[in-house]
């Protein structure tokens, strides 16, 4: 079949979405809009291509940004866009590439390509054989593996056309169905997801981002429930400020992370406000950076007012913080160091550095995996 009737078949299949590509493959977006009926495919399509594009469209610069994990963001991003744009909106793609140029590169010939659809992220990861084909020829490549991408998002597994890969070249792929409460958080229709142990109702919790967790995560966990006489348990909001939501890839590796016996709570609340609601009279187990982002008016567009309204409600609902020390630009502090809104200090309460010191940072625990 020619790659134009192949195109044919997907654009009449049901599922339109939006991508997003960079580095690499973009000839495919030029294939989907030559045939006619592209509407009923692309919603939106964008070549986020420069670093401050790139940064922009996630909200941050990535780590790195021809990785897995940046594809799954853009894919994340792409799916919530599809979603304002269209409702039933099928799926959002995110493509990332490092292709050969006229200079030798030290790392791998790659493109990573994620599908983030209701039900299921996907993800293909393709390593080159180097030195083999031209960038043209890993272009063409490239592109084949994106419009495979998308006839699997439009369920045409049978009809996906073949990919021509040598036989040095690498490719893997990963795709994680959502359980049905996974996708509840993620489509909107539920607030509080609980994994592990039962939550106690007197628990108090543990925000964070978990990626991934570690020993000083834990030492927190037990120091505050000595401390408060009470369960702590982690809480893991699948929706942040700055950052894309988590995909069902993310889902699994960061609660696969945690013991049986510690109770973990995916929640659809972003801001420590959303948490008060959907947890009253609780106390908050956080970091003195975390607790400084509460009380920055920069967290709140810059607006005094909206900090302190926002300040106001987490004291009618009856939050209280604990907060521990963190390393920051090479200073350990704590609570006593911090200057915060009144307001907000009457709301915490601090452990010492005698009490409790750590330096892990789930950030350089990253880095220290993408440069070994």
């Amino acid at each position: 079949m020619s790659t134009a009737l192949s195109l044919d078949a997907l654009h009449r299949a049901k599922g339109r979405g939006v991508l997003f590509v960079t580095g690499g493959g973009s000839g495919a977006l030029g294939q989907l809009l030559t045939v006619p009926g592209a509407s009923r495919t692309v919603l939106d399509a964008q070549v986020p291509y420069s670093a401050g594009a790139l940064a922009e469209l996630l909200g941050r610069p990535p780590e790195q940004a021809a990785s897995a994990s940046t594809a799954r963001n853009l894919a994340m991003v792409a799916f919530q866009r599809a979603r304002k744009l269209d409702g039933e909106a099928g799926f959002g793609l995110g493509a990332t590439a490092a292709l050969a140029t006229e200079r030798a590169k030290a790392g791998d010939h790659r493109i990573h390509v994620a599908l983030q659809t209701p039900g299921t992220s996907y993800l293909w990861s393709l390593t080159f054989e180097k030195g083999v084909r031209s960038r043209g020829e890993e272009e063409a490549v490239s592109e084949a593996l994106i419009l495979h991408a998308l006839f699997i998002a439009k369920r045409l597994t049978q009809e996906a056309p073949s990919l021509p890969l040598g036989v040095a070249d690498v490719l893997t792929t990963d795709h994680v169905a959502g359980e049905p409460a996974w996708q509840g958080l993620l489509l909107g229709s539920a607030a509080v997801v609980p994994q592990g142990p039962p939550l106690s109702p007197e628990a108090a919790l543990l925000p964070g981002a978990f990626n991934p967790v570690h020993e000083g995560h834990r030492a927190m966990a037990r120091l505050a429930a000595e401390r408060l006489d009470r369960p702590v348990a982690y809480e893991l909001s699948v929706f942040n400020v700055d950052k894309p939501p988590l995909n069902y890839a993310d889902l699994r590796d960061r609660l696969s992370a945690f013991g049986p016996e510690e109770a973990v709570v995916l929640t659809h609340a972003p801001r420590f406000t959303d948490k008060a609601e959907l947890f009253p009279r609780r106390t908050f187990v956080v970091g003195a950076d975390t607790i400084l982002r509460v009380g920055d008016v920069r967290y709140y567009g810059d607006s005094r007012g909206a900090r302190d309204a926002a300040l106001t409600r987490l004291g009618e609902r009856n939050v209280q913080f604990l907060v521990f020390g963190r390393l920051r630009e090479d200073r350990f502090e704590t609570l006593a160091d911090l200057n915060l809104p009144p307001a907000l200090t009457q709301l915490c309460d601090g452990l010492s550095e005698a009490e409790f010191r750590s330096d892990l940072s789930s950030t350089a625990l990253r880095r220290a995996l993408l440069n070994p």
